[in-house]
């Protein structure tokens, strides 16, 4: 038997991360942190739960400079689509829960979130600075098909003529054209479409429970034809694995009908470190030296950077060529050449009638 034929014996299909990593915030928790050492140890793939929880906020002040986004609103905690390489992962920890299988099997929905986020618009001095939907988890994961938040969230957003960006690898956003495209009349909306790999048999291993890319171009397609400002986002671009497919991508993008790109090389913070090597192992053994070694050249001989500004870019060879592929075939395909404004000057708080959300 083969070693890659062993590793998928016990592989849990559908799902991006294979164990529960330990929580650093309990004093109590029970990991696998080596899988080698316990025997006869089998992780349930279990059905995924849904938890309902209580907020005090539902809109975030994001004071990260390097992140794009000055206010994020998070619908849900926790991501069903298993993206093995999600920096998100960690902040499902604070919930008491397991940045690993936790993080895609238990999601946290907000469902108090409508309320408290009109509440939030309707604060004395608000200035309706544009708030970024999804900057944690995607407001469109599998869960929005039953509990309807997002959509509720924009619904609020268009009657309070409130700024929206939004960024989702799902397809469930074509169910809000209709919203969306009256948002795009005001200026009141933007969509960033992720898009990892053209590759739909690493698009699986990656991320198990997302669209396909020909799905995502469709969303931006679909999303242009009716006046949306759309853009791409070609993340994480990690060397050995998709980097190089950042140039047909952004071309793909670009056909499309998008009109600004970004990309972030990846960096694997906190416990996503043992998640996506344990993954990478798992799935691509043969490649497991290189991929890693690379990963490392981009920051400093780490697979993490924290630092503001380098984080989310790397630095090092391997860094440079991925953003110089970036700048060269943004060029090429007419990509970040018009700026997107949203206008925040449209925003009133509706009449008391609205209180129907």
């Amino acid at each position: 038997m083969s070693i890659r034929e062993e590793n998928q014996d016990n592989y849990l299909n559908g799902r991006g991360a294979q164990f529960n990593t330990s929580n650093k915030f309990l004093k109590n928790s029970l990991a696998k942190e080596h899988p080698e050492g316990i025997d006869d140890w089998e992780e349930p793939n279990a059905k995924t739960t849904f938890i309902i929880g209580k907020s005090k906020s539902v809109v975030n002040k994001v004071d990260s400079p390097d992140v794009g986004m000055a206010y994020s609103l998070n619908p849900y905690q926790g991501c069903e689509h298993g993206c093995i390489y999600c920096y998100a992962r960690n902040s499902h920890e604070y919930w008491g829960f397991s940045a690993g299988l936790d993080f895609e099997r238990k999601i946290i929905v907000k469902k108090d979130a409508p309320e408290l986020f009109k509440k939030f618009l309707e604060r004395k001095g608000w200035d309706a600075y544009p708030i970024s939907l999804s900057g944690n988890t995607d407001c469109y994961q599998p869960a929005e098909r039953k509990f309807k938040l997002t959509r509720q969230l924009l619904e609020i957003a268009l009657a309070y003529k409130q700024p929206i960006a939004m960024i989702t690898k799902n397809a469930l956003i074509l169910r809000d054209l209709d919203i969306l495209q009256e948002m795009a009349k005001l200026k009141l909306a933007m969509v960033y479409v992720s898009i990892t790999s053209l590759d739909e048999k690493l698009r699986l291993k990656l991320e198990p429970r997302t669209t396909t890319a020909k799905q995502r171009l469709k969303i931006i397609e679909e999303l242009s034809k009716v006046g949306l400002p759309t853009g791409v986002m070609a993340a994480p671009m990690i060397p050995g694995l998709n980097d190089h497919e950042m140039p047909a991508i952004l071309k793909a993008s670009a056909i499309n009908g998008a009109k600004r790109a970004g990309y972030t090389v990846v960096r694997l913070n906190g416990v996503i470190n043992k998640i996506f090597e344990d993954w990478l192992r798992k799935n691509f053994p043969d490649r497991f030296d290189k991929v890693w070694h690379q990963i490392q050249n981009c920051h400093n001989g780490n697979v993490n950077d924290s630092r503001f500004g380098t984080r989310m870019r790397g630095e090092g060879n391997f860094a440079e060529m991925i953003r110089n592929t970036f700048k060269l075939h943004c060029k090429l395909n007419g990509l970040n050449i018009e700026n997107i404004e949203l206008d925040s000057s449209l925003f009133s708080i509706p009449s008391a009638q609205l209180n129907l959300f």
